[in-house]
């Protein structure tokens, strides 16, 4: 039986996840890396650890299932987006550790753009936001900061990638220096309409072009594996980045189809189609898929702080031991209390774009406590992505009204969560059978190109919903939690 392995390289861990012929997972391993924090709103990562932690866990998934690696026909990548990796070509050596999508200190460096009139000018190209979410300020700080370092580029003696390019850099053995069409689109560094890197947003940035990877499409050549790290050569024939690769996992390939994931942060995606919507209430204009040099687009909201709420209460308030405490609390919580929690950990994300926004909680009353953390925390999430679902339509509608929502992700396990969800959108949520489908996404992606498993048809066939939640709150409370909310980040923002 051949198999195809998935890397599903994360914020806060690596996996490894081998699916057999019928897309059933066989096998998984995860590792989990340090994070580094050297001053407020700054998050980074030991490139090092990226790939240690990817290697091995390659390893032991194979070992752990038991197959012969001549059984791999293909790897698919997926990859947490935005994260900066600057590296030299000849040692593999990165030149500063890996800034994180969610490091946010080129807020001054991205406010001056604003300041100098160039959003407008980026976002027709991109279809981003000026913000420190994206890669291209990340990078500029790095050539900024490191001495020698932008001469070196410009000379080819520096690259740079998303963490799928370093990947493949490293798998390879340095033979392949490339990305997809869905990990460039977020580095604000790509024309989304014209499929090429952007001179203008380089030179503005001062950003050699010399050390940007060629850009293919998610399924296709991406090279082959050095033989001594797994025994032989493997072809590596696909990759998404995250949110891109649980869109085609959830099987979102009709224009109106909606998919939302909840891992660290939350990222909802919305298939418009050939042609690029721009939005009109600062949500992303994203490359959904792309095939045959072809691409799909999507209108993207992205939440900065979803799974990682429930880290803060494990970690930060020390409430829980682990994440699977913070449903039984919730549901004990008095519904006599109205707690409101607003996790601008890192700022509000979409579609607010407030980088300096920080976290606040409202309501407390003496008898506060455990309980309604939990639940203020689950809420948020909720709160969050109707956010997100209303700007979307007030930009866009399919033809034939509103979709159902598809979830997946480590808290769309939460029968709870995902309830409130349904019932403060007022709209179905749909949980999938399989809740891997960023890591399938990657598979079928790369199954598909090896021959494995069948076209998008066939692959939309297979999906399967495990659960539908429905709506059960009425309109009168919907909307005064709602309105809530509402206040609560305008306070929050005001502070």
């Amino acid at each position: 039986m051949r198999h195809v392995l998935a890397i599903d390289q994360g914020t806060t861990s690596s996996r490894a996840i081998l699916f057999d012929e019928k897309l059933a997972v066989t096998a998984v391993a995860q590792e989990e890396f340090p994070q580094h924090y050297p001053a407020s709103g700054w998050v980074e990562h030991d490139v090092s650890d990226l790939w240690t932690s990817v290697a091995a866990t390659c390893r032991g998934v194979i070992e752990k299932a038991g197959i012969d690696v001549a059984d791999i026909a293909a790897i698919g990548i997926t990859n947490q987006r935005e994260t900066v990796c600057v590296w030299d070509r000849e040692t593999g050596q990165a030149v500063h550790r890996a800034i994180v999508w969610q490091d946010r200190r080129t807020a001054q460096i991205t406010q001056g753009l604003k300041d100098a009139g160039h959003e407008d000018m980026v976002t027709d190209r991109t279809g981003l936001l000026l913000d420190p979410y994206f890669s291209a300020s990340k990078l500029k700080w790095i050539l900024d900061e490191t001495p020698g370092a932008r001469e070196r580029a410009r000379e080819g003696k520096l690259l740079f990638g998303t963490v799928d390019s370093f990947l493949i850099w490293k798998l390879t053995g340095g033979r392949s220096h490339v990305t997809d069409a869905t990990n460039a689109c977020r580095t604000m560094l790509y024309d989304i309409r014209k499929g090429r890197w952007s001179t203008s947003i380089a030179e503005m940035l001062d950003i050699p072009l010399e050390m940007l990877p060629e850009v293919r499409d998610c399924a296709g050549d991406f090279g082959v594996t050095r033989p001594d790290l797994f025994g032989r050569e493997i072809p590596i024939l696909g990759v998404a980045g995250d949110q891109q690769a649980a869109t085609i996992g959830q099987a979102c390939f009709q224009p109106g189809m909606l998919k939302s994931t909840y891992g660290t942060g939350c990222f909802a995606l919305l298939n418009t189609g050939s042609e690029p919507v721009r939005s009109r209430n600062r949500l992303l204009t994203t490359i959904a898929y792309q095939f045959d040099g072809t691409p799909t687009y999507a209108l993207e909201g992205s939440i900065f702080i979803a799974g990682a709420v429930v880290q803060w209460l494990r970690d930060g308030l020390r409430l829980i031991r682990e994440a699977k405490e913070t449903q039984p609390l919730a549901e004990k919580a008095d519904d006599r209390q109205n707690v409101v929690l607003v996790p601008a950990f890192t700022g509000l994300g979409a579609p607010y774009w407030n980088a300096e926004c920080r976290g606040a909680i409202f309501g407390l009353t003496r008898n506060s406590g455990p309980e309604e953390f939990a639940r203020a925390a689950l809420e948020s999430v909720g709160y969050q992505t109707r956010d997100l679902i209303e700007a979307m339509h007030a930009d866009w509608r399919a033809p034939g009204g509103d979709a159902t929502l598809r979830v997946d992700g480590g808290m769309s396990a939460s029968d709870w969560a995902m309830q409130f969800l349904s019932d403060i959108i007022g709209a179905p949520v749909d949980r999938p059978r399989v809740l891997e489908t960023t890591a399938m996404g990657a598979a079928w992606l790369a199954g598909m190109q090896a021959g494995v498993y069948p076209g998008m048809d066939g692959f939309a066939d297979m999906w399967e919903r495990e659960r539908e939640f429905t709506p059960a709150m009425d309109d009168a409370t919907r909307d005064a939690k709602y309105a809530a909310w509402k206040r609560a980040v305008a306070a929050a923002q005001a502070f």
